[in-house]
């Protein structure tokens, strides 16, 4: 101590020579554990980990650790607890710091050698098990699974060679055998998924890239690749979800955020269109559809669906024709989606072409293999109904106007027919005869289709003044005239007068 206070200098040194002194002294204490304390933890995470309470088990296992860095067995038994928790990659690390502590330590080579053979790291589990057996020759299971690790090298070769002969079907052949030897290995279903996607199978590249995500630690490009591939399906929710979790790993991705932001603009038009539908906001749905076809133009399926929407959109906005083009170019495009012929159909309907609706009808039936379609059943019954009616007297055409015709029109088009159709305006027998039957159907054609309850039954496939579907007859007109009379049949001098209702 004498020297200490020669300088100034060395007055500094000695008391942080002190003070490291002490605080060994007190971290020893502090963090010290005494063996029986680590008995304690070992014999708790035993007998969690035997009731299945891993994390907890976990838990006694890392302060086992803690306590004495020196015992291979603490390693050993922390990586157990990882494997029962499907943590293959943390528990590697435990078992090869029991090998350095103990290397003939059998048991950790043979349980890290099995593990790097499901991760297909074939020479690096050879040489575990090639281990176990020069102290053990006779280990059965160490035999086997050095067999199984030759085996898999040769497959790995095998399919290889296959795939850069482009025979990709016998790759995955191949590769088949190799994933069930070493299903934790990220590059054979890497492999695998590209072979299914030249093949044009992108559904099962998609069940093997889905695992990679968690084989590995930073896989963006599984990632990119998974969303990609929901894109082109038309999933664009799925795709959104994959690529954001790229950005998860690094947002900075120039891929992924390019991608990013195509798909997030894409999706925001689609589910917005799905909500202006439900609003019944059908204009504005069509605009954001088109505006849809014009963000992805390569993708059919986009494509596709919003001519679908479009197409049933122009229906429920009752513009018949234009609802029948639409209707038409989707089915051009994808003939066996039912739901286009069963808008093309109500299209037809609306023009009062009710035998293309049955046709079409019937077409999109045959694509219900299961037949549980309800709207498909229910909009056949209707639409034969109808064609039914027509075939005797069709209200609408009687007063040339369309299904989607207000009150206000039908009773303008009813008084100009009435006045160019009524009797007196004619002078032979024979024109008032034909005169009186026009100005009945005229008349008829008003009462139905200003009354809005017999206008409901009508438009579903009944006729309210047909005499077949009353109960105890019709009238006595004998021509459908809906009242107990025909105001024409007594030969009286009947004069029409307008109501102006």
């Amino acid at each position: 101590m004498e020297s200490c206070r020669r300088t100034g200098l060395n007055e500094v040194l000695c008391s942080l020579s002190l003070l490291c002194v002490i605080l060994d002294i007190q971290l020893d204490g502090v963090l010290g554990a005494t063996h029986v304390e680590i008995e304690h933890h070992l014999e708790m995470g035993r007998k969690l980990l035997a009731a299945g309470q891993l994390a907890e088990a976990l838990s006694h296992y890392h302060s086992a650790v803690e306590g004495d860095s020196k015992n291979y067995l603490t390693y050993y038994k922390r990586a157990a607890v990882f494997l029962a928790m499907g943590k293959s990659k943390s528990a590697l690390p435990d078992l090869t710091r029991a090998i350095q502590l103990k290397p003939d330590f059998l048991a950790a080579r043979l349980q890290r050698g099995n593990i790097l053979l499901k991760q297909g790291s074939t020479q690096e589990a050879s040489e575990d098990f090639e281990a176990v057996l020069q102290r053990s020759p006779d280990h059965e299971e160490a035999q086997e699974q050095l067999m199984r690790a030759n085996e898999l090298e040769e497959l790995q070769e095998d399919a290889n060679a296959a795939y850069h002969q482009r025979d990709y079907g016998t790759t995955i052949g191949v590769l088949e055998r190799v994933i069930e030897i070493s299903p934790w290995d990220p590059e054979s279903r890497e492999l695998r998924a590209d072979c299914y996607i030249r093949l044009g199978d992108p559904q099962k590249a998609i069940q093997d890239l889905t695992p990679t995500t968690r084989l590995r630690n930073d896989n963006r490009a599984a990632f990119l690749k998974l969303s990609t591939l929901h894109y082109s399906l038309g999933d664009h929710r799925e795709s959104l979800n994959h690529i954001r979790e790229c950005l998860k790993l690094d947002q900075d991705d120039k891929e992924c955020f390019g991608h990013y932001k195509q798909v997030k603009k894409l999706s925001k038009q689609l589910d917005s269109a799905e909500e202006l539908i439900e609003q019944d906001r059908h204009q504005q749905a069509i605009d954001r559809y088109q505006s849809a076809m014009k963000t992805e133009p390569n993708v059919a399926f986009y494509t596709n669906r919003a001519k679908e929407r479009i197409c049933f959109c122009l229906v429920k906005l009752n513009l018949a024709q234009q609802a029948i083009d639409a209707c038409s170019e989707a089915h051009q495009r994808d003939p066996r989606n039912a739901n286009v012929l069963r808008d093309r159909a109500e299209a037809y309907i609306l023009n009062q072409e009710y035998e293309k609706a049955v046709e079409d009808y019937l077409e999109a039936k045959e694509f219900d293999s299961e037949g549980e379609r309800s709207d498909l059943k229910e909009g056949l019954e209707r639409a034969q109904k109808m064609l039914k009616v027509s075939r005797k007297r069709d209200y609408y055409k009687i007063l040339g106007v369309g299904r989607s015709a207000n009150k206000q029109e039908i009773i303008k088009a009813y008084r100009k027919l009435a006045q160019q159709w009524h009797p007196d305006n004619f002078q032979s027998e024979s024109e008032k005869k034909e005169a009186e039957k026009k100005f009945i159907d005229i008349a008829s054609a008003k009462e139905v289709l200003t009354d809005p309850e017999m206008r409901q039954k009508f438009d579903a496939g009944e006729d309210p003044l047909d005499p077949e579907s009353q109960q105890g007859g019709g009238g006595g007109g004998g021509q459908g005239w809906p009242y107990p009379f025909n105001p024409f049949e007594s030969g009286g001098s009947f004069h029409f007068k307008f109501q102006h209702n």
